[in-house]
């Protein structure tokens, strides 16, 4: 069995790609898609997470690419249950929401939610049409946890968005627990979603990239065992947290050839570097700086005080890290 490999990113219009992958001058929309798609094969468009995309819209694209170009095309926020902002939707559905006293559109009428599945269906019909349309992403929050009205939420838009391949997202652990993993595992194979298991991705993967938080049972979820499972010619990416990695085991599998290298930007006994990864060549090392933007520290504070305020109004927090506790 053969299958074609794609390399893509997530988004062609990313700040870092603007500011340093396209040449000087090229600052049309349309000049930026044709050099992306002259380089890599697919692409995740993010942009429709934040308002619907429209037919016109999705036409250059599909114009714009090569034959067999692939996009995979982020769900509108409202769809994977996100609060939207009242401006965020088309202007002729703006009267049938309700909003907060933030202008927040949070929990939508099931009619009014069918419609944007709809028009977000219609508006994908020229990728489509093009044989240019992948799969769409449904990537839900991390207080969407299962229960029986997120898994009936979860049938009612596979029912939406009927004939499409659907890749799913989940942000909670608790989808994967040992008491839900195996109903969670079911329902995926019902959506025709594939779930890989960690084996299977350490042997078949090029780039490894960990985005764990820290909790007991993640501290070494790399050790020997797994980088000697890797390809030899795939390369470890740490950018979460330092005790994610068995270091030693690490810099023992660099300098033995077990795969061919690393990037970390985070470590174990932080800020304390390994010194057998000091003195690798296969190696690169940032000090803990993935998140050192004036744009990513604004955002930062901007949601703490998001949460802040959701919460002194009497509502929930917007990013709760154990949403759990909000049921009791």
């Amino acid at each position: 069995m053969t299958a074609a490999i794609r390399i893509g990113t997530c988004s062609w219009a990313d700040e870092a790609l603007v500011k340093h992958w396209y040449p000087r001058g090229m600052r049309s929309a349309e000049e930026r898609l044709r050099y992306y798609a002259e380089r890599f094969s697919t692409v995740e468009v993010d942009s429709t997470y934040y308002r619907l995309p429209e037919p016109e819209m999705t036409a250059r694209w599909a114009e714009r690419t090569p034959p067999g170009f692939v996009f995979h095309v982020k769900a509108f926020g409202m769809m994977t249950r996100h609060p939207v902002r009242l401006e965020q939707l088309p202007p002729d559905l703006r009267e049938l929401a309700d909003v907060d006293e933030r202008g927040r559109v949070e929990r939508p009428p099931r009619e009014l939610r069918a419609e944007v599945f709809q028009r977000f269906r219609e508006a994908l019909e020229p990728l489509r049409s093009a044989g240019k349309l992948g799969g769409i992403l449904l990537q839900f929050p991390s207080y969407v946890v299962p229960k029986p009205t997120s898994y009936a939420y979860l049938e009612w838009a596979k029912e939406a968005l009927a004939g499409e391949e659907l890749l799913v997202e989940f942000r909670h652990r608790d989808w994967l627990t040992e008491g839900e993993r195996a109903r969670t595992l079911a329902f995926l194979e019902e959506l025709g979603a594939t779930f890989v298991d960690k084996a299977t991705l350490l042997r078949e993967s090029d780039f490894v990239t960990l985005h764990a938080p820290l909790l007991p049972e993640t501290r070494h979820l790399i050790d020997s065992a797994d980088l000697k499972l890797m390809k030899r010619t795939a390369y470890l990416i740490n950018a979460a947290r330092g005790p994610l990695v068995n270091e030693a085991a690490l810099v023992q599998a660099l300098k033995e050839g077990w795969i061919a290298g690393a990037a970390l930007d985070v470590y174990e006994e932080e800020p304390k570097v390994h010194p057998g990864l000091m003195a690798l060549s296969n190696v690169v090392l940032a000090p803990h700086i993935a998140s050192a933007s004036a744009e990513t520290r604004q955002k930062m504070a901007t949601l703490a005080v998001d949460n802040c305020l959701a919460v002194l109004e009497g509502k929930p927090p917007l990013t709760p890290v154990n949403p759990e506790v909000l049921k009791s």
